[in-house]
């Protein structure tokens, strides 16, 4: 609370010496908070410490030593890693050669006037690009009838269509998606760019593509969340967004989009649209993620308590914290409290060095599960017992009190990853997972109403379940738009990417 100035100044030096020292510890305390907000508006984002930096605040404890971690027998070796310098272009990348040959009169010896033979070649490799086209299909379906009695006319079907009694072939229409949800170009740039080709494509009919295409996607996306129910660990996280709403001052509102990740047997990201950040929100997506007793199931998420009801006892759904959360709170105490903030850190970071090791050597299941037990879990006790000691010496409402009533608060959750050895030691998946929501949202800045969210949802889901399997989105997405228009109902999950990438071009 800051220092009230009385409106006539004291007479007496104690006084005097009393309100100036209430004022600087003020002015101090103003002067953090300025440092704080000024690191989290321009600061480094990274977290990451040197060890020695506590050597620095003069304390007794120092870094701890790096587990040793003994390898597993059976062990893969440790990849390596990629080199630097530049790449090879891709060798299936058409090729244009391009001849610089010498003059005519270089090819004759100066000495004996003998014609030169060529011996060989010296080739370099350049990159170049060729702006993206636009052509028209012209569907043609002859027309055939009796010449005698003129009667019994037949003609093709015309093959169905993404979307019908549009103009868009399902190229374009997949490259406008991908331009938007991918690539993050808002329709009004597209349409300036389509105009630049040539082609005015107003951005109302760009606007009704992503809809109705959205509808023709929608039972690729549901068969995905399907799949990525029956995960046993799923990870989510929420990002905002803005919706157009008239009926506010500020003509928007805040809804959300929540992501979900399956685990690695149910490999896709699925993405829901809630007007609110309501627990109804989640709630209603995982209804049905259940377990059963002795075989409970997992949900990693952050300390929301949107997700609390989901946690009860009959469910067996079992809550597994973040790391990176907890983290993240003790890093921004540096400031207000640097030796504590730092000391914590360095536990957090052996943690995480331990999970380092096991994916760098390539530990199995049964080895990472005993690695956590062994060497994890006496980590773990020694930091909790910590954060008791320090919880009686913290101011409530500090910075470093909040870190460490986090950390306490939830702990049975942020030490749970311990017990399997496929739960991770974060959220960060699904915090990456919503980083393109966050770069897409500052060029499209907001939907144009809920209808819009959901169909958002629908593209988000398909696009990054592709990309989460190292596929070119557009490629994927011409292809749903081809055969989905005649694809049975029941054959879905060949279209779901795993699926796709061994069988590109799939048939019925």
């Amino acid at each position: 609370m800051a220092v009230e100035v009385p409106p006539t100044l004291p007479e007496s030096i104690a006084e005097c010496h009393a309100l100036i020292t209430a004022l600087q510890g003020d002015l101090e305390e103003r002067d953090k908070r300025i440092d704080y907000l000024v690191r989290r508006l321009f600061g480094t984002k990274s977290e990451r410490m040197d060890p020695n930096q506590l050597a620095l605040f003069d304390v007794e404890e120092q870094a701890e030593p790096e587990p040793e971690i003994e390898a597993a027998s059976d062990a893969a070796p440790r990849p390596k890693r990629k080199g630097h310098g530049r790449k090879p272009f891709p060798e299936d990348l058409p090729r244009k050669r391009v001849e610089h040959d010498v003059a005519p009169a270089e090819k004759c010896c100066p000495e004996c006037g003998a014609d030169k033979i060529r011996f060989g070649e010296d080739t370099s490799e350049q990159l170049e690009y060729v702006p993206a086209s636009l052509y028209v299909i012209e569907h043609v379906r002859p027309k055939y009838a009796c010449p005698h009695c003129q009667e019994h006319v037949s003609q093709a079907t015309k093959p169905a269509q993404a979307i019908e009694k549009s103009t868009a072939g399902p190229g374009l229409i997949a490259h406008v998606l991908t331009s938007k949800y991918c690539d993050h170009l808002p329709l009004h740039r597209q349409e300036k760019i389509f105009k630049r080709h040539g082609v005015e494509l107003s951005r109302k009919t760009l606007c009704g593509w992503t809809l109705q295409s959205a509808a023709l996607l929608a039972p690729v996306a549901a068969a995905m969340t399907q799949a990525v129910l029956e995960s046993r660990v799923i990870h989510t996280d929420d990002t905002p967004v803005q919706v157009q709403d008239p009926e506010k001052k500020r003509r928007t509102r805040k809804a959300y989009l929540w992501p979900y990740l399956g685990d690695a047997a149910h490999p896709y990201t699925v993405f829901d649209y809630t007007p609110t950040r309501s627990r109804e929100g989640p709630e209603t997506f995982l209804a049905h993620f259940t377990g059963e007793d002795g075989h409970p199931r997992y949900l990693q998420c952050d300390a929301f308590p949107g997700y609390d009801r989901l946690f009860a006892k009959e469910r067996h759904l079992l809550e597994v914290g973040c790391w990176a959360h907890a983290r993240r709170k003790f890093h921004d105490a540096k400031t207000s409290d640097p030796v504590r903030a730092h000391q914590a850190m360095l536990k957090i970071g052996a943690l995480y060095d331990l999970e380092r090791h096991a994916k760098e050597d390539g530990l199995d299941d049964d080895a990472r599960l005993a690695l956590r037990h062994e060497q994890a879990r006496p980590l773990l006790d020694e930091f909790h017992a910590w954060l008791i000691d320090a919880k009686q010496s913290v101011l409530p409402k500090s910075p470093i009190g909040q870190a460490v009533d986090y950390a306490l608060n939830h702990w049975t959750a942020l030490k749970r990853y311990t017990d399997a050895p496929f739960l991770a030691i974060d959220n960060n998946a699904a915090e990456r997972a919503v980083r393109a929501i966050a770069v897409g949202r500052k060029n499209w800045l907001f939907f144009g109403s809920d209808r819009g969210g959901h169909a958002a949802a629908i593209h988000f889901s398909l696009i990054a379940s592709a990309q989460r399997h190292g596929l070119d989105p557009f490629a994927y997405l011409r292809d749903l738009l081809e055969h989905l228009p005649a694809w049975p109902q029941r054959d879905l999950r060949q279209l779901l990417p795993d699926h796709w990438k061994q069988h590109p071009h799939p048939e019925q």
